[in-house]
């Protein structure tokens, strides 16, 4: 979680952000240039990811109840799959009146696109400044940081659009330009879409393989078998994990569970939930399901099992 500093300098980057994306838009209608307006929209993905990461820094503190175990974690991930979906339509109605504008040029107003574009990248510039010593910080700080980097590049292909509009007065530059930027738009609001559908769907963390799960489960002494596997992401750096594994001595019970922990620990995985049984419990489970939906996290055996079964 972002310390209050931290906190602090994302407050002043979302206010300059904002600010600039209002002023960024209306000098775009005013000049008549799409670049502007298709810059304006890659700020509005930065204001979105600021607000998240202070919004997940805020929902953090609040506590569970009983009708929402998990408390209000999740709301940053529906904000994160709405943000993506409207950045997707943002970037599809520049390109749409970008083609327009190939094939039929509109005049800019070049002093005021250039001027606007200038300030742009100042206050981008201004914002990296503000979170560069944060940069290496949490995965919510260095989000916020490569977001804030890349509005800056978008900035730079503003002012160059302007430039290249006032020297030669070629004003395709400028649709040209906002084409360019709304690939970022997109590639950042493919990131969010992919990265927030898959919490909500439960999927594996990608960081994460069920593979080395396994072996590092049926690794503690007194497992003889484990099954009915599941990790998953609950929110942004929570990633949650359950399942079943077989000990036949009762009195390894407590070990297993802390070196089961332990393991689960090291992988990143925080919150772990583990069901201990004493002999293999899963004759009752419905193979089509499991075969369906994990085929090779259904139960698995170690090597050495039968020297652990005849251990005890």
């Amino acid at each position: 979680m972002a310390t209050a500093l931290q906190q602090s300098r994302l407050r002043w980057v979302l206010a300059l952000t904002g600010t600039f994306m209002v002023v960024e838009a209306v000098g775009g209608w005013l000049s008549g240039s799409l670049a502007l307006l298709a810059d304006a929209g890659h700020m509005l993905t930065d204001v979105g990811a600021l607000a998240l990461s202070l919004l997940s820094a805020w929902i953090a503190q609040r506590p569970a109840d009983d009708t929402k175990t998990y408390g209000y974690l999740r709301w940053e991930i529906l904000a994160a799959l709405v943000n993506g979906a409207a950045l997707f339509g943002i970037a599809a109605m520049v390109v749409v009146e970008a083609i327009q504008r190939i094939q039929e040029p509109q005049p800019v107003r070049t002093g005021l696109f250039l001027a606007v574009a200038s300030a742009g990248l100042l206050v981008n510039l201004t914002s990296l400044a503000v979170l560069h010593s944060h940069r290496e910080g949490s995965l919510n700080l260095r989000g916020a940081y490569l977001h804030v980097l890349g509005d800056a590049l978008g900035s730079v292909g503003a002012v160059t659009a302007a430039l290249i509009i006032a020297i030669t007065g070629w004003t395709l530059a400028d649709p040209i330009v906002s084409i360019l930027l709304s690939i970022l738009i997109l590639v950042g609001a493919g990131r969010l879409l992919r990265e927030s559908t898959d919490i909500l769907l439960e999927s594996v963390p990608r960081h994460v393989s069920m593979a080395e799960v396994q072996r590092r489960m049926l690794a503690v002494p007194g497992v003889v078998a484990v099954h009915d596997l599941h990790v998953w992401t609950v929110t942004s750096g929570m990633v949650a994990m359950s399942g079943h594994a077989v000990v036949p001595d009762l009195e390894a019970h407590p070990g297993v569970l802390d070196g089961i922990r332990a393991e689960m620990s090291q992988m990143g995985i925080g919150h772990v939930t583990i069901q201990l049984e004493v002999e293999h419990g899963c004759e009752g489970c419905d193979d089509a399901r499991v075969s369906a939906v994990a085929p090779r996290w259904g139960e698995v055996h170690p090597s050495h099992h039968h020297h652990h079964r005849h251990g005890h």
